[in-house]
């Protein structure tokens, strides 16, 4: 039996081995770019352009919000509503894209109406919503959860139908039923593009939110640096844009680490 395993698991190892130094590169890469931007920033800030703050008053900024609460208040109010906003829409978006993928019923039923508001910006909808829901917190979730559905459920759409007729007929030939295809065959290779949708959903529930808060919001991002833009507190405008891109590049790497989880099974370059 040895002969037999050996030959077949050393491929497997020695793709292991070769991921190890490339993870490794590509977080030599991510630290070099990051450096060179912040180089690019310091040298634009020195040059004067258009009073442009640099990386140290900026760095200070921060820590004076930090320091008195304000900071993580508005990282703390902002990331809620992001986190129930993206949550509700990608619910929402995953059984509905499964559904007008597998039963061409739900198809005709449901993509006028998807199709339909992909066109309109979630952005134009704010105004509607605050008017007909108020200032609170219930508009500005339903408009993230809205931007997030948008992004995901045409993704997971393209999923289903996009699974290889090849293996569908496997399985039915191999006596599989519509359920055990469904589980076992289109939902594992519709994974991808459900976690590339929702990777967008997440860029455009962060976008969505940043303008709810510029026109309805006591605390937020969002709102703080609304605030600062009536003095020209450039700072406080840099610390904001930095803590969303942050908070969002944190998200995005916890999505791509969930779907390495769940597509293990794939092949990857």
């Amino acid at each position: 039996m040895g002969t037999v395993t050996a030959p077949a698991a050393q491929p497997v190892r020695e793709a292991r081995r070769r991921r190890v130094p490339s993870r490794a590169r590509g977080l030599g890469l991510n630290l070099v770019a990051l450096l060179l931007g912040i180089g690019l920033w310091a040298l634009l800030a020195g040059l004067g352009v258009q009073g442009l703050p640099g990386p140290v008053r900026v760095a200070h900024r921060a820590a004076e919000v930090l320091g008195d609460g304000t900071l993580e208040g508005d990282a703390l109010a902002s990331l809620r509503r992001v986190l129930l906003g993206f949550a509700l829409g990608t619910a929402l978006a995953v059984p509905a894209g499964f559904l007008m993928g597998w039963y061409g019923v739900a198809r005709g039923l449901l993509e006028p109406w998807v199709q339909f508001f992909r066109t309109i910006p979630p952005l134009a909808i704010i105004p509607l919503a605050i008017v007909v829901l108020g200032i609170g917190e219930t508009p500005k979730i339903l408009v993230i959860a809205l931007g997030a559905f948008l992004s995901c459920v045409i993704s997971t759409f393209q999923g289903v139908i996009g699974v290889d007729p090849t293996l569908v007929n496997a399985a039915r030939v191999l006596g599989a039923g519509d359920r055990v295809i469904f589980t076992r065959v289109v939902v594992p290779a519709s994974t991808p593009f459900i976690v590339v949708g929702m990777r967008i959903g997440l860029g455009s529930a962060w976008a969505t939110l940043v303008a709810a808060e510029l026109i309805a919001a006591q605390q937020g991002l969002g709102f703080r640096m609304q605030q600062a833009q009536v003095y020209y507190d450039l700072p406080t405008i840099f610390v904001g844009l930095i803590t969303i891109g942050v908070l969002g590049l944190l998200m995005d790497r916890l999505l791509l680490l969930a779907e390495r989880r769940l597509g293990g099974w794939q092949d990857r370059r």
